[in-house]
């Protein structure tokens, strides 16, 4: 599974110059139509090529940029998927209750996490010591809430609230708590 952070910058730098060319049209188009209340020198046929082509380009953007997200694969063939490791976590007044102090995985884990709300909707979300979400899912009283996350390199994570929760859902952060490392017992390459 690819990292997130590669696949958002990616995504970022993409659909940021695909923006800008939207908005070059229309930028175009607006100064010329405000010059003189008719544009001569945007003609019909060359602003719907302009057009046509951001069409094309923005449809094979979405078409491309959807191999790369990283999740894609394990979401759709979750069925044929066992986790290495399943973690059943309950969230009840504003407070995660986590099945042990820390959560260990080794790197390569394909990790479940269950996640079940007794009281209002929260947000169940995983963080880098940089404050960068790696991934997070809402998490609904009465509904199954899980995720299924391959770790592809070591960290330490945070697990915070993603989702609004009442004045006290800000305090919801649990520091440092998932722990992926290499494993111990790895064979010699």
């Amino acid at each position: 599974m690819v990292d997130s952070t590669l696949v958002l910058n990616g995504q970022t730098i993409a659909y940021t110059a695909y923006t800008i060319a939207i908005m070059s049209i229309m930028a175009w188009f607006a100064v010329a139509v405000t010059k003189k209340g008719k544009s001569t020198i945007v003609k019909p046929a060359i602003f719907y090529v302009w057009v046509g082509f951001l069409v094309v380009l923005g449809v094979s953007l979405h078409i491309a940029t959807a191999h790369t997200i990283p999740w894609k694969h394990m979401d759709l063939n979750r069925a044929e998927i066992t986790a290495d490791k399943t973690f059943d976590i309950s969230v009840e007044n504003h407070k995660y209750i986590l099945p042990s102090g820390k959560l260990i995985i080794d790197v390569g884990d394909k990790v479940m996490f269950n996640v079940r709300s007794n009281d209002l909707t929260y947000g169940f979300g995983l963080f880098r010591e940089d404050n960068s979400m790696l991934f997070q899912m809402q998490v609904v009283p009465g509904h199954l809430n899980d995720i299924m996350w391959q770790f592809v390199k070591p960290g330490i994570y945070s697990i915070r609230s993603t989702e609004y929760s009442g004045p006290a859902g800000i305090q919801m952060i649990e520091k440092n708590v998932v722990v992926v490392k290499e494993p111990e017992n790895r064979p010699a390459e």
